[in-house]
């Protein structure tokens, strides 16, 4: 069996990562495919429900705070090195599922996926050669130019850390209205458009920072498309399927792995 494509989710706290990884993972079953569905949150507050393999049962920052009197950033940072040290017992779950697609819903801290050794240990034992992270870029920062910029940036600092490709998903895309939706996407498919936007106030400090990183994220190369997506709207997910296909088989399409649902 070809092993499965997977797919991180991750991007900042509030972004609606556990919803979308929800929302697609009901997506894919209504078509016919199969998806293992994780947390790696520790402290994700979200009931198990929906998950397959869950950290809780391993780690639990509620846990390690008690028992090593632990503040929250502390419990944090004790919980990425202790899941890097379960996360073959998590790849052995994984591999019993043998599922068409693994869906990882991500710390919300994303510092800590983004920054700690442990993380990236972690995305080596389970990447295989079908992975690429999928970076939410939250409507309420990217409806901005700088606040667009800063998560472009965030998104290429992810795709450095883990040499994975990337898909960048515009989160919550309908609490933006017709005009903001079609300027946002605007800024990700014409750089023109995104450098306009960046430079069209007054001189400030913001902007000329804004202004040197949208030159540095572009010489790293083609800014590459910001995808809407909606959990609530059901809006993008397919095309969020066929963004990981085009990384996993060059755009093919595969199989159901069952009789899609008529409900």
């Amino acid at each position: 069996m070809e092993e499965p494509g997977t797919v991180y989710f991750t991007g900042t706290a509030g972004a609606g990562k556990t919803t979308l990884v929800r929302a697609f993972a009901d997506w894919m079953k209504s078509a016919g495919y199969d998806a293992t569905v994780i947390n790696l949150d520790p402290g994700s507050e979200a009931d198990g429900t929906g998950f397959d393999i869950d950290i809780r049962e391993w780690v639990r920052l509620s846990d390690l705070q008690e028992e090593y009197n632990l503040g929250p950033n502390g419990a944090q940072v004790a919980a990425a090195d202790m899941i890097a040290l379960k996360i073959f017992e998590v790849r052995q779950a994984i591999q019993e599922l043998k599922s068409d697609y693994v869906l990882v819903d991500t710390p919300g801290q994303i510092e800590l996926f983004a920054f700690r050794e442990a993380s990236k240990a972690i995305v080596d034992a389970l990447s295989g050669d079908r992975s690429v992270i999928a970076f939410l870029f939250d409507p309420a920062l990217a409806r901005t130019p700088g606040g667009f910029v800063s998560l472009l940036m965030l998104s290429s600092t992810l795709e450095f850390r883990f040499r994975l490709p990337m898909v960048n998903l515009l989160a919550k895309s309908d609490v933006l209205t017709p005009e903001q939706l079609a300027e946002v996407t605007s800024w990700s498919d014409e750089p023109g458009a995104l450098y306009e936007a960046v430079t069209r106030d007054a001189p400030t400090p913001d902007v000329q920072l804004s202004t040197e990183l949208f030159r540095a994220i572009e010489t790293m190369g083609p800014l590459g498309g910001v995808l809407p997506t909606s959990a609530k709207e059901n809006l993008g997910l397919e095309a969020l399927y066929q963004a990981c296909q085009r990384v996993f088989a060059g755009g093919e399409d595969l199989e159901p792995s069952h009789a899609p649902s008529t409900d």
